[in-house]
């Protein structure tokens, strides 16, 4: 039994989703007209509260069709230094929109309202313009980070009064969503664009929507196109996103608990220094400093389970539907009894 843990990414569709996959009825989205594609764009609009949604291959494409329709360069884009939008997008930010990138230093991924509005430039020719605010929700490289709606709402606020678009890159947006006490309505209206993933966990095989304004969307099918993201006979992955809204939200929780069940019983390993606090679905921990990380991976690979390095002496847990009780005690009896 191979226990994988590097990501919730690697799930594979279930039987269930597989057999909505095949009976989808499909047609050429970039003619629009495939009725599976448009089921899920109403679908997920409505599920938010917001004009449109357009469906691309991926998260890193929504984000960098966001940035792109928000800003004009020269310009520059505020996120805290462990934004995804920064760290794992191939430098796209530059690349794709020609923008500087102001990073905040926030707590594990957040940012304070403070902090955004220290960071916007002054009106001056030396500066680039302040155009675009990104937060992430739940920050992945923050270790599932959840912000509260009061805080959303102080930056939203700080970001109309100053003339500022607001977007979220909520590719584990559904993790945040079963934990914090706000609706993806209230999320909808703190937002100009939101970027929401369904291949992480809620188990679909591919894709990520881009929600905003009828406007917005508009100008996000051409960048689409452009970023050659045009896809035809989508409705066969659009479906598994249809499946995957409807059945796997709510066990999210589930994934949640064998994390802090599993950050919980290695608390007291020896080669562990640090277990972070679990949010949501991912662990994050740190070892002792004068071990080899990439032994360490390799010796839990040894024995079928995998993990990820995370940065120095971190390694990432992320669980996920394709993980179960029994493998959660796997995974904890192996770091248990793992030695160097």
């Amino acid at each position: 039994m191979i226990i994988d843990l590097r990501s919730d990414t690697v799930t594979k569709p279930t039987e269930e989703m597989l057999e909505v996959m095949f009976a989808a009825k499909v047609g050429d989205d970039v003619f629009g007209d495939d009725p599976t594609v448009n089921a899920l764009e109403q679908k997920v609009a409505d599920l938010f509260g917001m004009e449109d949604a357009i469906f691309c291959p991926s998260g890193t494409m929504t984000n960098q069709i966001a940035i792109k329709i928000h800003t004009n360069s020269p310009g520059e884009l505020i996120c805290d230094e462990l934004s995804h939008v920064y760290k794992y997008e191939g430098g796209g930010i530059g690349f794709n929109s020609g923008l500087a990138t102001k990073l905040i230093k926030g707590d594990f991924g957040r940012l304070s309202v403070e902090q955004v509005e220290n960071a916007i430039n002054p009106d001056d020719i030396h500066f680039p313009e302040t155009q675009l605010v990104s937060l992430e929700n739940t920050c992945n490289k923050g270790g599932g980070t959840i912000y509260s709606l009061n805080q959303i709402k102080k930056i939203k606020h700080l970001c109309v009064d100053r003339g500022l678009k607001l977007h979220l890159d909520g590719a584990r947006i559904f993790n945040a969503l079963v934990e914090a006490d706000y609706t993806a309505k209230e999320m909808g209206k703190q937002f100009d664009t939101i970027s929401v993933c369904l291949s992480k966990g809620l188990g679909a095989p591919i894709g990520s929507l881009l929600l905003g304004t009828t406007e917005d969307i508009k100008k996000a099918r051409r960048i689409r196109k452009i970023l050659g993201g045009g896809m035809r006979q989508a409705g066969y992955l659009a479906a598994a996103g249809i499946f995957a809204l409807e059945n796997n939200v709510e066990r999210l929780k589930d994934d949640h608990l064998r994390a802090r069940n599993i950050a919980e019983n290695i608390t007291d390993v020896s080669y562990i220094k640090n277990v972070w606090p679990v949010y949501t679905n991912i662990l994050i921990f740190e070892i002792e400093d004068n071990l080899d990380l990439n032994q360490l991976i390799g010796k839990l690979a040894e024995q079928n389970l995998r993990v990820s390095a995370f940065g120095p002496q971190l390694i990432r847990i992320v669980t996920h539907l394709d993980f179960n009780d029994e493998m959660m005690d796997a995974t904890i009896n192996i770091i248990k009894n793992t030695t160097f």
